[in-house]
């Protein structure tokens, strides 16, 4: 799979990620912050699953309908912790991120939502 880490999401997170086997990209290594509106747009562009800690994503996608590859909202916890969780996720839900649902994990609960539709004239 693909996946975009975001700053807040940890470089470990990445890091096991990477060590996965999956094609990765750190926000952080794009240089400056490009805002949410911005990184969920890259995130699209690309076909990357974002990963972040960080709620206003579920915002875009819900109610502005922006384009999106699908969505992994851990929790602020720990990067181990975080890694752990994310382990749970790929090993429980890889079918359902692979077509663009947005996951959330609130303590040791994941809620799997399917993808909203985008705004018109959108590829997704």
């Amino acid at each position: 799979m693909k996946f975009l880490v975001d700053r807040c999401a940890g470089g470990r997170v990445a890091a096991w990620l990477g060590d996965q086997g999956h094609d990765v990209v750190e926000l952080r290594d794009l240089g400056r912050d490009p805002g949410d509106e911005n990184v969920l747009a890259l995130a699209a562009a690309q076909e990357r699953v974002l990963v972040t800690i960080d709620t206003d994503f579920g915002e875009l996608i819900y109610a502005k309908r922006r384009p999106h590859s699908g969505l992994v909202r851990l929790p602020d916890v720990r990067s181990a912790l975080r890694i752990a969780l994310m382990e749970q996720v790929l090993a429980r839900h890889t079918a359902e991120l692979e077509m663009g649902a947005v996951i959330t994990v609130r303590g040791r609960r994941i809620r799997v939502s399917l993808p909203p539709k985008a705004e018109p004239g959108s590829t997704r």
